[in-house]
């Protein structure tokens, strides 16, 4: 029976119903030189819902905000069945050091603009983005339970943290009766399995669903880069580039590693007649020896 986006799977420990690939939106707005102007991002969030897809992934500081912004006029006239998922952590104002973070102050404003960005009353589930290795876990903890009991945020995650943290936040969370973490976003693909060690079993065993991000490797698995792209030209600085292929390039997604395995996933695809991109979700979806898992795929790349 072929996966479709209206195969919903369980987030985690929670009831909440999620499409099996999210649609992430990074990318909507080219603030940061690159990415979908409005009609484009338009045509990409319509495709996905018509699909049945329901499960969103942004930020309050994608693109400056535009990705929130455009993700909320979208979503404005079907927001009860959809599901919004944003983050808070990154610094939103440069020079103002208690603009990011993980502490309740930041966590407060940054859960405020969005919800003024994305013209909601509420954020369906709310990641902390960047562990800052500051914050008492009991502060991230009992803020994240308050904004739930406020009603402004419904589910709690977190993402790119160390396993250990993440399995003393959820005991801590369980034994003081606050809201639990539901969700785990970490990079997984092809190319980037170190997740198997130890967060992906620690999230089986502590309820929380993982979402996986890039599970194309930043574009690599598609195919569309090759030994041309090794040695980039086009500045970058923070997340901004020239173009989406320079930024990966720079950031070290382009390697002779990454492009041996994409070569082995084209020959895969050829011999079963799907894409590379296909392929490379496939396996993610449903690695070797453990369940599937949700995956925020960026938007612009091929299912």
């Amino acid at each position: 029976m072929p996966l479709t986006l209206d195969t919903y799977r369980l987030l985690g420990r929670s009831g909440l119903r999620v499409s099996p690939l999210a649609l992430g939106t990074a990318t909507f707005g080219t603030e940061w030189g690159w990415g979908a102007e409005r009609e484009e991002a338009r045509k990409l969030f319509d495709h996905y819902t018509e699909l049945g897809g329901n499960f969103f992934d942004t930020a309050s500081t994608y693109t400056n905000g535009t990705s929130e912004r455009l993700l909320g006029e979208f979503a404005r006239g079907d927001r009860e069945r959809l599901v919004l998922a944003t983050k808070y952590s990154t610094l939103r104002r440069p020079g103002d050091p208690n603009s990011g973070g993980t502490h309740r102050k930041s966590m407060l404003a940054s859960v405020e603009a969005s919800l003024r960005q994305l013209d909601t009353d509420y954020i369906d589930l709310l990641y902390l983005n960047v562990w800052d290795f500051r914050t008492p876990v009991e502060e991230i903890l009992h803020g994240l339970d308050d904004l739930v009991r406020q009603g402004k945020v419904l589910y709690v995650a977190i993402s790119s943290a160390p396993a250990w943290q993440v399995s003393r936040m959820q005991t801590i969370a369980d034994l003081r009766g606050w809201s639990p973490l539901v969700a785990l976003e970490i990079e997984y693909s092809l190319i980037e399995r170190t997740g198997e060690r130890d967060l992906i079993p620690m999230a089986r065993e502590m309820g929380l669903g993982v979402v996986s991000f890039s599970p194309l490797g930043g574009g690599v698995l598609t195919g569309k880069y090759g030994r041309d792209d090794l040695n980039p030209t086009d500045p970058v600085a923070g997340e901004t580039a020239g173009s989406r292929r320079s930024l990966n390039a720079a950031l070290g997604m382009v390697t002779e590693r990454t492009l041996a395995i994409a070569d082995v996933v084209k020959e895969v695809a050829t011999e079963l007649g799907h894409t590379p991109a296909q392929v490379a979700l496939a396996w993610t979806l449903n690695p070797p020896g453990r369940g599937g898992t949700h995956h925020r795929r960026p938007h612009h790349r091929a299912a």
